[in-house]
């Protein structure tokens, strides 16, 4: 028993006139999965393929023969191919993969009637399409592993997301075997919907820690599908590769949220992570006197002096100002390139609270050292980066 092509054998279109049987399968929608082939003339048992019949197959499809539950014939090759009994078994299996002939060699049994016919022979035909539009969601929050370097965050939280998934039938022979089974006439795809499901969310799980070992945060899960797809492939290829045939073929997440409890907790232990750069502290320090300053100017019930004055003790009993951070962090980045020096007498400036000094601040008010001027080409005096008159940037 084999399959030889139809245009090998005799002239192409007229062959399903000429030839007894005639065994087709129109295109399948993608919620079929696997359908019987219908047969188009002759008069027999539609269950028996008479000698020298046609068996067509069209793009996206794989025709399996079964001769009483077992598999004799397959063809993922688009055309038409004659049914010769005199012909060893042929597997034309298309751009499946040469894994499937390993799974023929193991479930393909030579039928011998003896002289006889066959009982009972079946051609059904295996939607190889990718299958697209099946949805998820986790139900319950599945763990993912925060890891940040930079701040030293290594931290466990739970994250839920939903979206869809896409599969295609790569081994027709495992899908009808552990799947499918001799069905009367078409399996669709509700049928395992809900197992593949489960599963793919089970799989989730070791999926996203190998997602998280990349360095892959998981605020930034949306823009890595492919990995995600790669990665679930690989937890379930046993599973879904190795027992039904299937494997997915991409992986669409639409949305992905921490609890509101976990992205708290990681913004606070970033923001203190930060703040063990020196020159970031500084900064926010210095921050943090600016806003200080513009609350106490703003202060009437005790007036502004006295409030300063109380911003003052308090710089004295804190320890460390931003002065003294911003040189630690110099100390730390010896090679930063030098600023402009500003425009003051020697090294020391005047604030505008009085107070002279040789810093970036201002130890008495904590005012910032006002920025050197520089002219611009159209002859405007500048402090910012831009000038005012042009817009022209600040030179180099």
């Amino acid at each position: 028993m084999g399959l030889i092509s139809a245009a090998l054998s005799a002239g192409g279109s007229v062959l399903s006139d000429q030839w007894r049987d005639y065994f087709y399968c129109e295109s399948l929608p993608t919620e079929v999965l696997l359908t019987k082939g219908k047969k188009k003339q002759g008069k027999g048992n539609d269950n028996i393929i008479s000698n020298g019949s046609i068996v067509s197959v069209n793009e996206g499809q794989c025709m399996i023969l079964v001769d009483q539950g077992q598999i004799t014939e397959i063809c993922a090759e688009a055309g038409e191919f004659v049914y010769d009994t005199s012909t060893e078994p042929s597997i034309f299996y298309g751009d499946l993969g040469e894994n499937i002939v390993n799974s023929f060699k193991e479930f393909y049994k030579r039928l011998s009637f003896a002289g006889g016919t066959a009982k009972d022979q079946r051609v059904y035909y295996i939607n190889t399409k990718e299958i697209m539009g099946n949805k998820y969601g986790t139900v319950n929050p599945v763990p993912f592993r925060v890891v940040d370097t930079n701040v030293g965050l290594d931290m466990d939280i739970d994250i839920r997301c939903h979206g869809e998934y896409s599969y295609r039938i790569v081994d027709p022979v495992l899908f009808y075997k552990n799947i499918v089974g001799n069905v009367k006439d078409e399996f669709k795809r509700d049928e395992i919907d809900s197992q593949l499901k489960s599963e793919l969310l089970t799989a989730l799980q070791p999926a996203f820690a190998k997602i998280s070992e990349m360095g892959i945060r998981y605020s930034a899960l949306p823009g890595h599908t492919t990995e995600i797809a790669d990665a679930l492939n690989e937890v379930l290829s046993k599973k879904w590769t190795g027992t039904y045939g299937i494997k997915i073929s991409t992986f669409g997440i639409s949305s992905v949220n921490a609890s509101e409890e976990d992205e708290k907790t990681i913004k606070e232990l970033q923001r203190a992570g930060a703040l063990k750069n020196p020159n970031m502290a500084a900064a926010t320090l210095a921050s943090a006197q600016a806003q200080a300053m513009q609350d106490a100017a703003k202060n009437t019930a005790t007036g502004p002096m006295m409030a300063f004055a109380g911003m003052n003790m308090a710089q004295q009993a804190g320890g460390m100002n931003a002065q003294q951070l911003f040189a630690m962090g110099a100390q730390q980045q010896p090679q930063a390139a030098p600023q402009m020096a500003p425009q003051s007498a020697g090294n020391s400036w005047t604030c505008s609270c009085g107070n002279v000094n040789t810093g970036n601040f201002c130890p008495n008010c904590g005012s910032q050292r006002p920025a050197a001027g520089w002219t611009c080409s159209c002859g405007t005096v500048n402090t910012g980066n831009f000038c005012t008159q042009c817009g022209s940037p600040r030179p180099n």
